[in-house]
């Protein structure tokens, strides 16, 4: 059984500090009706988890991919619902395909991988307060039940007996810190310096520490398991877009290219066999300028996607002339309703900003 954090979202950093000095002074309000009739751009908040934040020392997987608490995830919803225009990214393509400009202060809400809190939290809210919404699930995850597999190293991090963390394909070989923190900020490094590896030898190197760890990943954690095909269908039936997040959330540009064409056409296929309503969207895994490129965008479109995003923050000023790598705006746990308000209205100043990585892709091999 998991126990609960409390946390109260004080603003760290002079960005949570601006923005939560210009919530405090009631200065959002005219700065956003000003904003608004000098930029009509489209702004898409990118969510992960919703759920109570638990105690570290207890919670045995990845706690960055928690976005918010059901608390504040129904306000900051009551905000967009107050204060902005909800839009579906269905009808975003259409009104690009139309050459028709989006209303003031658009605004869609998304969700990368497929958990079941998205299910069992995001969704009731969501649906009770008729806010939009669009769910990418990576389709091998949904269809097999287990973990991802991000999420699955973190876990055997955390838990392993092993002495060292021997990864020859990261160039790393260091003791494994006793003390759970620091365990947590090493498993942070490994998922950043994998990234710069092909997402085959990524999932190889996940399956090797399985293997010597015995540590095998054919569960369904209770803290950490995707949903259903049976929910997905029923949020389907209310209304909710469900999108491609890939198969097994590998990184498309990480890939050997016909490989990566096969992942993005065998997620579509999935999804119009599952569903009643054939996937137009598509969020690419992970998402940053590591993980999609033109080669990407281009079998994305070719195999009948109509819109697609990624994970660089920031908002979209003409999104027909990115419609296929549309930038987004995450929410993170720390954020709170200062925050969150300000980073919606002035989301150039008070988001964090992509740290850009790879100019070009590099060659990966078959």
């Amino acid at each position: 059984m998991l126990t609960h954090q409390a946390d109260h979202g004080r603003a760290s950093g002079i960005r949570g500090r601006v923005a939560e000095l210009c919530y405090s002074t009631g200065a959002l309000q005219p700065l956003q009706r000003m904003r608004s009739w000098l930029q009509k751009d489209l702004r898409i908040l990118a969510y992960h988890r919703v759920m109570p934040l638990p105690d570290p020392a207890t919670f045995d997987f990845d706690l960055e991919l928690i976005s918010t608490t059901p608390e504040r995830f129904r306000a900051q919803m009551l905000r967009l619902k107050q204060h902005f225009h909800p839009v579906r990214l269905t009808d975003v393509a259409a009104a690009l395909d139309a050459g028709e400009t989006l209303p003031p202060d658009a605004v869609a809400v998304t969700f990368d991988d497929g958990y079941d809190d998205n299910y069992r939290i995001a969704y009731p809210i969501l649906r009770e307060l008729g806010i939009p919404a669009t769910f990418f699930v990576s389709t091998g995850h949904i269809d097999s039940g287990k973990p991802f597999g991000y999420d699955w190293l973190v876990h055997m991090i955390l838990l392993t007996s092993a002495p060292r963390l021997v990864l020859p394909e990261l160039s790393m070989d260091v003791p494994m810190p006793r003390d759970r923190e620091l365990r947590r900020s090493l498993a942070g490094t490994v998922l950043q310096n994998m990234k710069n590896i092909d997402a085959i030898a990524q999932e190889a190197m996940i399956a090797r520490l399985e293997q010597a760890w015995q540590m095998p990943s054919n569960t369904r954690p209770e803290e950490c398991r995707p949903m259903t095909w049976e929910q997905i269908r029923e949020m389907e039936a209310a209304r909710f877009e469900i999108g491609s997040h890939g198969v097994h959330h590998r990184m498309l540009a990480k890939m050997p290219h016909e490989r990566m064409e096969e992942e993005v056409r065998r997620s579509k296929a999935t999804l119009d066999r599952e569903l009643r309503t054939p996937a137009t969207l598509m969020s690419y895994p992970v998402g940053g300028d590591r993980a999609f490129d033109d080669d990407v965008i281009a079998a994305t479109h070719h195999a009948g996607f109509r819109l697609a995003v990624c994970y660089i923050c920031g908002t979209n000023p003409q999104p027909a002339s990115n419609r296929y790598a549309l930038h987004r705006l995450p929410v993170e746990r720390m954020m709170g309703p200062g925050w969150f308000a300000a980073m919606l209205t002035l989301p150039s100043l008070v988001s964090y900003p992509t740290i850009h990585r790879e100019p070009a892709r590099e060659q990966v091999h078959a």
